[in-house]
């Protein structure tokens, strides 16, 4: 076989379809987010950036860049292996009691990621837990979808959402060890799900609830600890997932649970055992964005002010968006090439950067735009781009929202 030529080849069929990734090269500048600097053939440019999920802006808070710097000058710059081999630092331990006590949990486990840690938990849990079986949100994102097929345990998929289609489900699958993973915030819609309504529907089987929070943590509830605590619901949530790489502005993923849970999966799980461990500088820069959102709610009110506005102008221009309760807008294009072409146009001539959002991450025909104002975003920012989505709507005659 050529394989050269076979690579080629699917990549230039990704390209005919319009879905083929281009990234842009950009460079963050601590202190000035959302502005940021973007290379392309050798010149630079500043440009807006509207996609980021450093939701809050916490990546460049001094309080966080201080801790980490003073941390790397005093204990270096990697964690040397994994905690199985080098051990825990205080730091690790440090940052998971911060975690535990966020999700008024007993326990938490630190992964490299979110996607590790999802990837990691359910795999196990699916693996090692005899007879289970996952019950799956058709929409769940894909690390979810790889634990599970990964634990090679029964899979069920319920109607995104749909609480009723759940408990008809979970009847359907008997006595045998049931495990309901769902999401809080799904990142490609925005939509919330009914959290309290699937917890009933849990516990009425007697089914392990396993919930990702990795676009709500930092965001809601009074000290950030997602959907689940705004709505009071965390204390009978089994276990939940998030990440330090959104709106804590760091990096990493996390479990949190009972001690038995958390120690079960610290002990099982292969993501965590062979993989180099968090570097202890950032676990103390988490550490330390996270007790301060924890006492702070000014990032989530201007955060939040800034996605009214944009809502509001959108509405007032005619853009239409999906309409959610979350702090992600989703803009729908519908067609690949057209969302490839927005997005050059719309950094090329307007300084805005906005990723295209293509299949396989959405099901074709639903190519979109996926805005995430920040606080950080000024009202000037919020106009400049309504005035390009405006001008760019009658340019590529795209369908405005009826009033």
């Amino acid at each position: 076989m050529d394989f050269q030529a076979y690579f080629q080849t699917r990549l230039e069929a990704l390209k005919g379809e319009g879905n083929y990734r281009v990234f842009a090269d950009l460079d963050r500048r601590c202190g000035a987010f959302p502005q940021a600097a973007h290379h392309k053939d050798g010149a630079v440019r500043d440009v807006t950036v509207w996609c980021n999920n450093d939701y809050l802006g916490m990546g460049q808070h001094p309080a966080v860049v201080g801790a980490m710097v003073d941390a790397v000058q005093a204990h270096g710059t990697g964690a040397g292996g994994t905690r199985n081999i080098g051990g825990n630092t205080v730091h690790h331990l440090d940052l998971e009691r911060e975690l535990a006590d966020l999700h008024g949990k007993e326990r938490a486990l630190l992964f490299t990621s979110g996607y590790v840690s999802n990837w990691a938990a359910l795999s196990t849990l699916g693996a090692q837990i005899p007879n289970a079986v996952i019950l799956s949100d058709e929409k769940n994102h894909a690390s979810m979808i790889e634990g599970i097929r990964h634990s090679r345990a029964d899979k069920v998929l319920w109607k995104h959402n749909d609480w009723r289609d759940l408990d008809r489900k979970l009847h359907a699958v008997g006595d045998r060890p049931k495990i309901v993973a769902f999401e809080s915030v799904y990142s490609m819609d925005g939509d919330i799900a009914p959290i309290r309504e699937i917890v009933e529907v849990c516990e009425a089987h007697g089914a392990l609830s396993y919930i990702d929070e990795v676009h709500a943590v930092g965001m809601y509830g009074a000290h950030g600890g997602g959907v689940s605590e705004e709505r009071g619901l965390a204390h009978r949530i089994d276990l939940i997932e998030g990440t330090l790489g959104k709106a804590f502005g760091v990096v990493g993923g996390y479990i949190t649970g009972t001690t038995a849970l958390v120690d079960f999966i610290r002990s099982y799980a292969s993501g965590f055992i062979f993989t180099t461990a968090l570097p202890p500088a950032v676990a103390v820069a988490a550490a330390t964005s996270i007790r301060h959102l924890k006492a702070s709610g000014f990032e989530r009110a201007g955060q939040r002010a800034n996605v009214a506005k944009l809502r509001a102008a959108l509405d007032r221009a005619g853009i239409p968006h999906i309409a959610n309760e979350s702090h992600i807008i989703p803009v729908i294009i519908g067609d690949p090439v057209k969302c490839r072409m927005i997005c050059d146009i719309l950094l090329a001539d307007w300084g805005i950067y906005v990723q295209p959002i293509n299949y396989p991450t959405v099901p074709k025909g639903t190519e979109r735009l996926r805005i995430t104002p920040g606080p950080l975003h000024s009202d000037a920012d919020i106009a400049h781009l309504v005035t390009a989505l405006a001008s760019l709507w009658r340019q590529c005659a795209l369908a405005h929202a009826v009033a």
